[in-house]
This record gives structure tokens, C-alpha cells and sequence, in this order.
């Protein structure tokens, strides 16, 4: 890989500290952000049971907030990995045309009558943890293997 890519010392010490922020994101999100539906689905039977209360407009801004910080710690990443703008350009790109999609899908399921909790607690997935940095970087890193 590093024949590939050429990644210093230096890079993996960056990465490495951006990969621990993205895990404390994930680790005090109950302290940072307002979302009511993180206690919902750590229970066994959460499809049995009524969505909880919640305020639409700040569940939408704390998820933006949350969606916004994983996104520019996971373009550091993207951009130490690869030192290539058209690729940082393109991965902004799609993190924010993902964003539209996913908050606009979930808000809409949410106002419906018959609400799918799995759809749900995949949507909101997609929208709190950095799985796009899962998918970008070996999808860059084997375009980049090809050229």
C-alpha cells in the first residue's frame, strides 16, 4: 500500500489521531448531541415498542452538527491518505449529496404513520457513524491502483 499511496510517518501519526477523534465522537455522543432515538435502539425490542418524543428541529441540526464533524474528519483523513484535491472535491461532493438524500429520507419516514424501525435505524446510521470513509478510501485506493 505504501508504494501505492507513499504515506510518511508523519501522515500515519495524523491519521491515526483522526481515527481516535472519530472514535470519541462516537464515545461522548450522548453528552454532544441531541437525538432521543440512541437509547430507542440500544433496546432488545425497540420494533415492539413507540418512537420517542422528539423535536424535529433539533434532532435535524444535532444531526447535521454530527454529520458535519464526522465529514471534515473523514476528508482529513481522505485528503492525508491521497494528498489529491479532485479526490478531497469528489468525496465533499458526495458527502454532502448523501446528506440531502439520508436526512431527507429519514425526516420523511419519521412523518409517516407507519413508521419501519429498521429503515430507520439504518438511515440514521448512515447519517451519525463515518461509514462513507469505510466505502471512499478502498474505492480511491483501487481507482488509484488501476490508473
Amino acid at each position: 500500500m505504501q508504494n501505492i499511496l507513499r504515506i510518511t510517518k508523519l501522515q500515519m501519526a495524523g491519521i491515526a489521531i483522526l481515527l481516535i477523534l472519530l472514535v470519541m465522537v462516537r464515545l461522548f455522543q450522548e453528552h454532544l448531541f441531541y437525538d432521543p432515538f440512541i437509547r430507542f435502539f440500544k433496546e432488545t425490542n425497540y420494533k415492539a415498542k413507540a418512537l420517542p418524543q422528539y423535536d424535529s428541529l433539533k434532532l435535524f441540526l444535532s444531526l447535521l452538527f454530527r454529520y458535519a464533524l464526522n465529514t471534515v474528519l473523514s476528508l482529513a483523513v481522505i485528503w492525508l491518505f491521497f494528498k489529491d484535491r479532485g479526490v478531497l472535491r469528489l468525496s465533499a461532493f458526495l458527502y454532502s449529496i448523501f446528506f440531502v438524500l439520508l436526512a431527507g429520507g429519514l425526516f420523511l419516514l419519521l412523518n409517516t404513520d407507519d413508521v419501519n424501525t429498521l429503515l430507520l435505524f439504518y438511515l440514521r446510521r448512515f447519517l451519525i457513524q463515518p461509514l462513507f470513509l469505510i466505502l471512499f478510501i478502498p474505492a480511491f485506493y483501487y481507482q488509484r491502483k488501476v490508473k
